[in-house]
């Protein structure tokens, strides 16, 4: 079953596009990602010659000065392969699906049939883009990087006019790698307020798995990030993607989190009923007292239990006498007063 649309549960995806050229690569990534508890594969669909002009360049940390379109060259993956990763993830229990660039993209993901759509911040803004996807009727998980939030509206718009209501929106910060300062995560609360009925998440570009725990925490639905089996190896993508060891401290960590979260109900824990008991205090006698002796304040004290007459009714204590004899640090119940 497609697990995007659990409730109280983030869905976690491990970007492998970008990371792989041939399926051992691929199904070592995937391997790797069922081992480590992530709920999705997420592959990169492009054609260089669809995607990117020869004029465009990347000019950031990752890539250094390079041309846009050789990149895309080096990495565009065909439709074979495409079948062969989608295949084998599903067999392994995981969801899969993709980020198309252009129409055919689609059209091509859309023969795998592929569970749902993923829309890149290259294309948040494609209006003519997003229609067409939104047409598959398929789940769009759109990356909001590089958006204002008149943008974001205007694509929500656009996708939902085509009758699709099947939207997650990620915020992003399209910045490889991105540090710190710039994460800025309160703007995804930002998306939750502006788009109340829609499940918002966070698609990460940082070098630790420390921005992703926190979106989980501030209510991310969903979470992405790109995951490799070396930070080292030959590729732009590697070196801000998470390893194994890395991906499986956060699927763990996002799942104690969840379970630490609870309900909201301020009540005592089932694990502290015996602590309520014991640990908590009651009115206990100071001296042996006999029956009939009144109480004074100097006979009676608080102290460890607690299933005795409960501390705010010392006062009330007062003066009262026993109705048998009782010794020292006898715990005081109301049964116990004359």
């Amino acid at each position: 079953m497609f697990k995007l649309f659990q409730k109280d549960r983030c869905y976690i995806i491990a970007e492998i596009g970008g990371n792989f050229t041939n399926f051992e690569q691929a199904k070592h990534l995937i391997d790797e990602a069922v081992a480590c508890g992530v709920d999705a594969v997420k592959l990169q669909t492009y054609r260089a010659e669809t995607l990117s002009s020869r004029a465009a360049i990347f000019e950031m940390e990752n890539t250094g000065i390079t041309s846009q379109f050789n990149l895309f060259k080096k990495y565009e993956i065909d439709e074979t392969l495409h079948h062969a990763v989608f295949k084998y993830a599903e067999s392994k229990g995981l969801d899969w699906f993709s980020s198309p660039s252009h129409q055919n993209d689609v059209d091509m993901l859309e023969k795998c049939s592929v569970g749902a759509h993923k829309i890149g911040s290259d294309d948040a803004v494609n209006l003519p883009f997003l229609r067409y996807v939104a047409a598959t009727g398929k789940p769009i998980i759109l990356s909001t990087g590089m958006c204002t939030l008149e943008e974001v509206r205007e694509s929500v718009s656009a996708i939902q006019a085509e009758g699709n209501s099947k939207l997650i929106l990620l915020h992003a910060i399209t910045s490889y790698p991105t540090h710190a300062p710039n994460v800025n995560l309160r703007a995804m609360q930002t998306l939750m307020e502006a788009f109340p009925q829609i499940d918002v998440g966070y698609s990460d570009h940082t070098l630790s798995p420390v921005a992703c725990l926190a979106a989980a925490v501030m209510g991310a639905r969903v979470l992405e990030r790109h995951f490799t089996y070396d930070k080292k190896a030959d590729g732009p993508d590697h070196m801000l993607s998470a390893d194994p060891a890395e991906m499986k401290w956060l699927v763990d960590a996002v799942r104690e989190f969840e379970a630490m979260r609870g309900d909201g109900i301020k009540r005592p824990a089932e694990s502290e009923k015996n602590t309520r008991r014991n640990n908590r205090k009651s009115v206990v006698l100071s001296r042996d007292i006999t029956a009939g002796e009144r109480l004074t304040e100097n006979d009676i004290a608080v102290k460890r239990p607690g299933y005795g007459i409960a501390p705010k009714y010392f006062e009330q204590i007062v003066g009262r006498t026993l109705a048998a004899n009782m010794e020292k640090d006898a715990v005081l119940t109301w049964n116990d007063l004359a």
